[in-house]
Parts: structure tokens; sequence; C-alpha cells
């Protein structure tokens, strides 16, 4: 049987998955991003030389997977009403996941307050320098411990989100993706990247660039400073072999647990409006779980306007009530609920 091409199929041939990389031509990478940075650059307002190494922390957890746009203005109100980890320590935990809004992840909020409790408990309100003393903070990972080392502290550090990752495999190695998560082959082989004098710049730049040029989708790559260089531009853009998992969402538990946060968060706020000597917190588990036959209407308007229509929301998914009171369970089991008898609530 006769193979095909490169060409003719658009698919990357087998190479070595890190390949040796010139010094000229790190330098001539480097130089150019750093350069592009300084035009490009968006004005986010964690990367104002003001900002605090905790705002700065703050940032990198809200960013985790979800957009730049749905994260700044929830930043801003974050950093308004906790504006140092003691802040946050003190806060109650449902206000906490509250003011989470619609990030999505919340037990990204958990942890961050678990973090926020250890430094202003054991380091005196005062966030780690180094990359390895902040991996040893609550739901702290590598990725975040070198952003906040680097972009806090001005550490040199190696930081590979998916925007770098992406950037560095496609310049000098010619794939189009990078794999689900680094290598400790791939990290050391990106440390050569990073340069000895402005390295903060050269990691905030790199990011930018595979957020507007370098994207996963549509990359702009005829008005791309490294297109004649890029490794990957130059042999075609072959798609990968691999292609990326979709995460489905329409009809997942994952939909269904958060529709379920959506009703607590709700009443929690809606509960915060009413008199003291009328108050019930949380959430009957029985208006969660009833059949339509079984609901009482009239409890569900008692909730609230917001609570009654997000709870019906939650209902349209799943009549189920197994899965329902599974889910519930995980809820509480993660703390991101508590059970007080016949009710659901956020943690107190």
């Amino acid at each position: 049987m006769t193979h095909r091409t490169t060409s003719e199929t658009g698919i990357a041939p087998t190479a070595a998955p890190f390949p040796t990389v010139s010094p000229d031509e790190v330098e001539f990478v480097q130089s150019t991003i750093i350069d592009w940075f300084a035009t490009a650059e968006r004005p986010l307002p964690w990367r104002d030389p003001a900002t605090t190494a905790w705002a700065v922390l703050v940032s990198e957890i809200m960013s985790q997977q979800t957009p730049v746009s749905r994260v700044e203005p929830r930043w801003r109100a974050w950093m308004a009403k906790w504006p140092t980890p003691a802040d946050l320590a003190a806060a109650p935990t449902a206000e906490v996941l509250h003011s989470w809004d619609r990030l999505g992840y919340p037990r990204r909020a958990l942890r961050l307050q678990e973090a926020a409790r250890v430094i202003a408990e054991d380091l005196d309100n005062r966030v780690p320098t180094t990359a390895a003393e902040l991996e040893a903070l609550p739901g702290i990972g590598s990725y975040t411990a070198a952003a906040v080392a680097s972009f806090a502290h001005g550490q040199r550090t190696t930081v590979l989100d998916t925007n770098v990752r992406r950037v560095l495999v496609r310049v000098f190695a010619g794939r189009d993706r990078p794999t689900t998560s680094p290598s400790r082959r791939e990290t050391q082989w990106a440390e050569q990247f990073v340069p000895a004098v402005g390295h903060v710049r050269w990691n905030a730049g790199v990011m930018e660039f595979g957020a507007l040029v370098c994207t996963a989708r549509n990359p702009n790559c005829d008005g791309c400073p490294l297109a004649e260089v890029c490794a990957w531009n130059r042999s075609g853009r072959p798609a990968s072999a691999v292609r990326p998992k979709t995460q489905k969402w329409a009809g997942t538990d994952r939909q269904l647990r958060g529709a379920i946060m959506d009703v607590l968060k709700a009443r929690h706020e809606e509960t915060l409006d009413e008199a003291e000597s009328d108050r019930l917190d949380g959430v009957p588990f029985d208006l969660l779980t009833a059949s339509t036959t079984d609901l009482d209407e009239d409890m569900v308007e008692s909730l609230g306007t917001v609570t009654s229509a997000k709870l019906r929301t939650m209902r349209d998914l799943s009549a189920d009530a197994e899965r329902i009171s599974r889910l519930a369970a995980d809820l509480v089991a993660d703390g991101l609920a508590a059970r007080h008898g016949d009710r659901l609530s956020l943690p107190r």
C-alpha cells in the first residue's frame, strides 16, 4: 500500500516532539514577542504596577478556563470586597460562593479561600514570593505558582498556560496544538525560551500572543510577526493527528450541578432581604426532587421570584430524583453546599 504524503493528508508527520532550537532563533522570537507586546498589551487591571500580589493571585485563579472578559468585572468586585487575604479568610463561605457568581468551577473559590486562610494565619498576610512557596498553598498548582511568582514578584519562572504552550509548539516544534497537560520534558524544554532579562514581559507577552494572534482557532498567521520562522506555518499548518476532546455541557451532571448551585445562590441572596424572624436558610430538599404532580407550587413561590425561577430551570433539566439527590450529596461532600435537616443551602 502506498502511503499518502503530508500535503495530501494535512496531518503532521511524526517528528521529535521537542526539537533543539538554535540560540539565534530563540533570541529572535524573544525580542519579537516582547516588542509586539509593547504595543499590543491589553490594559487589564491586574497588570497595573500598583497591583498587589494578592490581587494577581486572585486574577490567576479566576482566569483558569475562563475568558478575561468575564473575569475582569468579577475581579474588580471581588477586590473591592476582599482586598487582602485576611479579608477573604474571614468571609462567610456562602458569601464567597455567591460572589464567585458565574465564573464556573466554584471549587476554585473554596480553594482560594483556603489559601487566603493560610496566608493570613501563617504568613502574616503576605503572599509567598517563590513558585515553590506558592505551590505549597492549598489549591495552587505549578502554573499558577509560576505565574504569580513572575507577574507579582518579578521572578524568572517558566509560565506554561495553554496559550503559551500552543505558541511554543507551533513556532519551534511545528505542531498545531500541545498535549492536554505539560510533561516534565516539555517544561524543561520550554525553560530555554525564558530570557534572563525581560522575562516578566516575555511571560506576559507570549501568553497575550497566544490569546490574540496565535489562537487555537483561526490564528492570524497572515498578520503574525513570527510567520517566517514559525515551523508550523512553514510546513503548511498541518492538522494534528489527535483531535482535542470537546466537553459536552447540555444534559451533563456538571450542568445540573451548576443549576442546583444557582438555586442555592439565588436563595442566599433573597434570604438576605428577609426579616430575621422570617428567614429560613436554604431550599426545602423536596422541592428539588419532587415529581411534577407532587410539587407544592405555593412553597415554590414562597422562596422568592429569582429562586423560584432558578428552581424551575433546574427541574426542567432533569426529573430524576435519584440523580438530583446524588449530585446534591456530591455538592455537600465538596463543601459547596450544606444539608440542614430537610433543607439544602450554601455553606454557612
